[in-house]
């Protein structure tokens, strides 16, 4: 699984000559998300985000439902930080987790059980057109027969308005209160940018790209550093006997 965390510049593994410059989150505050698309619940139900939103400001996270990696985990995340924001579903917020990957189902999205969620499937026209309405850029892989995307979540006003996101995962449950209730009072805000991708890269090549190798001796030549001046202050402040 790669983890890829930028604040601000994203470090990116050259695996298999593939782009991911291209599956950042774009931040697309003020844009609307069609809310009439159709979409099914995981009972098999149709719905729409309007249904789901039910007049509150909306979660929305979207990912794929039989996803081998990151996916599990933001749902497990996101649902533990809504629990201890002091928010509660259904009062202060909807919160919908929508599957981009048309092979998912009824059946796949109620294997995915969370407390508190929608889960979410639905067309390919739907899902595509939400996802490219929050900003959240996907792809397939064939070769890795995976789905390519990054890793967070959008929160939109109760008409369906983007207000603001929480990318990456580990979520603050302050954090995710103060976007909820932004959405909920119209406001937007800007994210920090953060690109964390959610795929399985196979390590056996052992390559990465330049970026990494140089980051990675810049941060062992800081950790070298640091420890040495600790060291230096610690003889300095130690008084002879």
């Amino acid at each position: 699984m790669v983890l890829l965390l930028a604040a601000p510049v994203a470090v990116v593994p050259a695996w298999a000559g593939a782009r991911l410059d291209d599956l950042e989150w774009v931040q697309r505050q003020g844009a609307l998300l069609p809310m009439d698309a159709p979409l099914r619940e995981a009972d098999g139900q149709g719905t729409t985000l309007r249904g789901v939103a039910g007049g509150l400001p909306l979660v929305l996270a979207p990912g794929y439902f039989r996803c081998p990696n990151l996916c599990g985990t933001v749902r497990d995340d996101l649902s533990i930080a809504l629990a201890q924001s002091g928010l509660q579903a259904g009062r202060d917020y909807a919160l919908a987790f929508l599957s981009v990957d048309p092979a998912d189902g009824p059946e796949e999205a109620a294997a995915a059980y969370v407390p508190d969620g929608h889960r979410l499937t639905g067309p390919a026209a739907s899902t595509a057109a939400i996802a490219d309405a929050a900003g959240f850029p996907f792809r397939f892989d064939p070769a890795l027969r995976q789905i390519l995307h990054p890793s967070g979540v959008a929160v939109a006003s109760p008409a369906g308005q983007v207000s603001g996101y929480v990318l990456g995962v580990g979520y603050d449950p302050g954090a995710l209160r103060d976007a909820v209730r932004l959405a909920g009072a119209g406001g937007q805000a800007a994210a920090n940018p953060v690109l964390l991708l959610c795929f399985h890269f196979d390590a056996a090549t052992g390559r990465y790209t330049l970026a990494v190798e140089k980051l990675l001796r810049i941060a062992a030549a800081l950790t070298a550093l640091s420890i040495g001046g600790t060291l230096w202050l610690a003889h300095r402040g130690r008084k002879p006997s």
